[in-house]
């Protein structure tokens, strides 16, 4: 069987693109960086791919909101080749940046078909400030997602200024209706944070971390699973680490973040 063959995109302040190919090949994936300007220039094509991840970082530095030049180059030049990729059931995934990037590109939430139509926004957080932290994440079961597909509560890394999730009340009911809400922030024990910050660290409206389309092929999440990847990336790696041996268990050397992309591995293998 021939390898799953994921893209990940470069260049213009994208910053996540080691990581994110190292947890899509430590998955399973067979995967590629390519830079923006070679997938204009036709140099690589979108066709050759079934997963497509636009990563984390800052591209073109956030300076006319975060996300919103990447979307429209990506509209403006590469609209009619990603509409084709995403409607042969192919996978698109946007993390933090790319999240902003894929809500910009109005193809998330994605409530009608094959149409680019923005409806909900990330804006900047309530608390007028940076955060990077871990957060506790509530995972919707029920949700066609395939990342999250059977997982229940995460931990992961966020790291941004802008991501608070935002949309009219009318769009944020639609969404929950749907399952199309795949992430919540949470406490500890997974029950939603309530808004309550820091559980919540940037004021998302009914602590939404994370959407997909109808389908559950295309996906968009603030936190970063590429960042766990290993057990030590957890900053409790050294308290999790005695408990375990003091109750006899083993460590995994995984960490959380290679099982979302496991999930979307597996959905074409």
């Amino acid at each position: 069987m021939s390898p799953v063959r994921a893209l990940v995109l470069t260049g213009f302040g994208l910053n996540c693109d080691l990581e994110t190919a190292y947890v899509l090949e430590a998955a399973g994936a067979r995967v590629e960086r390519v830079h923006l300007n070679r997938l204009v220039a036709g140099e690589k094509r979108l066709g050759d791919f079934q997963i497509f991840v636009v990563g984390g970082g800052f591209s073109w530095g956030d300076d006319h909101g975060a996300g919103v030049i990447m979307a429209m180059r990506l509209k403006h030049r590469l609209s009619d080749e990603l509409m084709d990729f995403i409607g042969k059931g192919n996978v698109v995934i946007g993390i933090c940046n790319g999240f902003q990037v894929l809500v910009n590109l109005g193809i998330l939430p994605g409530f009608q078909d094959a149409q680019l139509s923005r409806e909900v926004a990330l804006i900047h957080n309530d608390c007028g400030t940076f955060r990077d932290q871990w957060v506790h994440l509530q995972v919707n079961r029920d949700s066609p997602c395939i990342l999250t597909r059977n997982l229940d509560l995460l931990e992961l890394p966020v790291r941004h200024g802008e991501g608070k999730f935002y949309a009219e009340p009318d769009v944020i009911q639609r969404l929950i209706d749907a399952n199309q809400v795949i992430l919540r922030y949470a406490s500890a024990d997974g029950q939603p944070a309530g808004g309550l910050f820091p559980l919540n660290p940037n004021g998302s409206v009914h602590d939404i971390a994370g959407i997909c389309d109808p389908t559950g092929k295309i996906i968009g999440l603030m936190p970063h699973p590429e960042a766990f990847n290993h057990w030590t990336n957890h900053p409790d790696w050294t308290w999790k680490r005695e408990r375990s041996r003091r109750e006899g268990r083993a460590i995994p050397e995984e960490g959380q973040g290679i099982r979302l992309f496991r999930n979307v591995v597996e959905h074409f293998a």
